[in-house]
């Protein structure tokens, strides 16, 4: 273990003196940029799980329950308390792996801190740079807090969107509550004991990853109004002695959760996925998407090889997944639906939770995948940064020849980002199907623009 010196740095008081004095106008030009990016990409990820069972099953629970009807379920006339808002519209949009994500810090923070911030921002009736301001401050406390204790904290069995993103989300509603420094911390240190998430679904199936963003984002409300309220929470919650850090990993970084805090910004390395899965799995999409348009055909195919980062082998090099929740954490799965059902996709490929539900009925599929097989790929390796997961595919035909295709910098990573177009495509070819293309439109018109608003009752008004 690597905590010789756990309480050397205060870095839950760091953090929380960030979170309370940071202002707009330190940002970077990328970063104001991103964030307006990122909310449409959240909604787009919310509006593609608003109608899913597990949704509906939240919201029906919820919508009844005799509490405070204070902020809204995306796309609904609903309203539930502000953490029941936070905790559906996290189901919602973190429930179908399509959702940003983070390298470094393992961890996708948009699913848990959007929901959060804007069931707050509703409450509080805030400025559109009161919001983009808070959300900002909730990615870096987030994802540095990941980075931290990375990747040692998911082999450890944690999941990181859950257990580190509740830290962003209780940093973006202390910063709407408008709580000093001070509060600040007492809300991170609320939210170290709040924190939890495992990973056995990786092994197990389940549908609990579905809730995860949405616990961890209703959890982060909780904490902040807490604090508001005036309960306080430890002062050294992360690096102390029994605290999150030495609790939840074996290394622990505390540099990296305040080195150049509001100077060098790692939201700026977010991913964005073209297909429903890991992060980790999408060069590998995109490399078999390439051989199959340059004319391999599956029924071609005698086995397929992906070369892949070692630390995917644990949980996300499966060949024989045992339900949808691990299908879409299947890396052989998703190259093997890519080159099945990839002919009769529109251009570009964009996989689907529609696409994984459809071929796990397709034996073409499951047999194709049962005769992929991921090994770890040194060139991978060394091609993979903190900020984007490189792979290899590799197609062994029956006539003897073999093809690849290597990818470097996927669609979506840092090194090959999604335009703001791209990124409202796809917001549209998703959401215009359940709203109408006009309110579509006139809804990402708001969005492109929220830095400006005064009244974020626009961001509202999309509704089925």
């Amino acid at each position: 273990m690597n905590h010789p010196a756990i309480n050397a740095l205060p870095v839950t008081k760091t953090l929380g003196k960030f979170v309370a004095t940071f202002q707009w106008k330190e940002a970077t030009p990328k970063i104001k940029s991103l964030m307006p990016v990122l909310m449409i990409d959240y909604f787009r990820a919310a509006s593609a799980g608003q109608d899913r069972p597990w949704t509906n099953a939240v919201t029906q629970l919820y919508q009844f329950h005799a509490s405070n009807q204070e902020a809204s379920v995306l796309y609904t006339d609903t309203k539930v308390d502000i953490a029941r808002a936070a905790f559906i519209n996290g189901v919602a949009a973190g429930s179908l792996d399509w959702d940003d994500s983070h390298v470094a810090a393992i961890i996708h923070p948009g699913v848990v801190i959007w929901p959060a911030a804007l069931a707050m921002a509703e409450f509080v009736k805030c400025t559109g740079e009161e919001l983009l301001t808070a959300v900002l401050v909730g990615y870096e406390t987030a994802i540095r807090i990941g980075m931290s204790i990375q990747p040692e904290h998911s082999l450890r069995g944690f999941q990181g969107t859950p257990t580190c993103g509740v830290f962003g989300a209780a940093a973006a509603c202390a910063r709407l509550l408008k709580l000093s420094p001070e509060g600040c911390s007492n809300a991170l240190g609320i939210a170290a004991t709040f924190s939890c998430g495992l990973s056995q679904f990786f092994v197990s199936g389940s549908d609990i990853k579905r809730f995860h963003a949405g616990k961890a984002a209703a959890n982060g409300v909780e904490a902040a109004l807490l604090a508001h309220a005036g309960l306080t929470g430890p002062h050294d919650a992360i690096e102390g002695t029994q605290g999150f850090a030495r609790a939840f990993s074996d290394r622990f970084d505390p540099k990296v959760s305040i080195e150049n805090l509001g100077v060098d910004f790692p939201t700026e390395w977010v991913s964005l996925k073209p297909h429903v899965g890991s992060v980790r799995m999408q060069a590998a999409i995109e490399a078999a998407n390439f051989l199959l348009i340059s004319g391999i055909k599956a029924q071609d195919i005698q086995s397929i090889t992906i070369g892949v980062h070692g630390a995917m082998m644990s949980k996300l090099a499966s060949n024989n997944p045992i339900d949808i929740q691990q299908a879409q954490l299947s890396t052989p799965f998703a190259v093997a639906m890519t080159f099945v059902l990839g002919p009769d996709k529109p251009i570009p490929l964009a996989l689907s939770v529609d696409d994984y539900e459809s071929a796990l009925q397709m034996e073409s599929v499951w047999d194709l995948c049962r005769r992929t097989t991921c090994v770890v790929d040194a060139e991978v390796e060394k091609c993979t940064t903190s900020e984007s997961v490189s792979g290899r595919v590799t197609v062994h035909m029956h006539d003897g020849s073999n093809q690849e295709y290597f990818v470097v910098s996927p669609k979506g990573c840092p090194q090959n980002p999604m335009t703001t177009d791209e990124v409202a495509a796809r917001f549209l070819a998703l959401s215009a199907k359940m709203l109408g293309e006009t309110k579509c439109k006139a809804w990402l018109q708001e969005a492109y623009g929220v830095e400006g608003l005064k009244d974020l009752h626009p961001l509202f008004a999309l509704r089925k």
